[in-house]
């Protein structure tokens, strides 16, 4: 108790305190610069290649199917900071150098699209196959039975899956600093390195990620709600 107390009316907790509100806005800025759009984008173009992918393994086109499972297969087994630096430390040696944000998005994409293509496959073979063989017998195509019938429930089977996808790569982008894009958790480290306060800086930036993550989650709800509603 008494240490307690002495910490609390010390110089070093009123330190603490200042440099918290201090480094508050620069760890914002690195969230909202680079770590949600890094998010957002990596994310929507992972979705894409996720619902490519996903197609091409269910096709009747042996070459697509070959395809998409080496792809996925390739990125599930490897671990998502050897893609990333592979991307971005492996690819110069072949004369490729790309920007760190961009070897970000590259990596992060790739690794969403695979993870998300097993998501919505998995999704896309729970339909019953009676709703196949009803948008046949009505001579719908296969291209107009997938987009018509077959995506629309699949979408709301794959939304929750994919919403954790979506807040687990949140987390995942702090792998973005040993690329060196300076967003939430590079920022926590420059300044901790700084001040020499490792403790304090990476609590704080756990606690943005935490709230971003809290945010995501109160909008998957309203998304599966609200998806229920209309695909039901």
């Amino acid at each position: 108790m008494y240490l307690n107390n002495s910490f609390i009316n010390s110089e070093k907790s009123t330190e603490l305190y200042n440099l918290a509100q201090s480094s508050l806005i620069p760890l914002l800025e690195g969230a909202l610069y680079y770590t949600i759009p890094l998010t957002i984008i990596s994310f929507i173009i992972g979705l894409t290649l996720a619902v490519l992918s996903a197609v091409a393994r269910i096709s009747t086109i042996k070459f697509l199917q070959s395809l998409s499972r080496v792809y996925v297969s390739i990125i599930r087994g490897t671990p998502l900071l050897v893609q990333l630096f592979i991307i971005f430390y492996g690819l110069p040696n072949i004369g490729i150098t790309l920007d760190p944000f961009l070897s970000a998005i590259i990596g992060f994409s790739l690794n969403v699209g695979a993870y998300g293509s097993e998501i919505i496959r998995a999704s896309i073979l729970s339909i019953p196959k009676g709703q196949w063989e009803a948008g046949y017998s009505i001579g719908m195509s296969y291209t107009k039975i997938l987009q018509r019938i077959i995506l629309p429930q699949a979408t709301r089977v794959s939304v929750p899956p994919l919403s954790n996808t979506f807040i687990s790569l949140v987390k995942d982008t702090s792998l973005a600093s040993l690329v060196l894009v300076t967003e939430l958790f590079r920022k926590a480290q420059q300044i901790a390195a700084k001040e020499y306060e490792f403790l304090l800086l990476y609590i704080e930036a756990a606690i943005i990620y935490w709230v971003i993550c809290f945010i995501l989650s109160l909008l998957q709800d309203k998304i599966e709600n609200r998806l229920e509603r209309f695909i039901s």
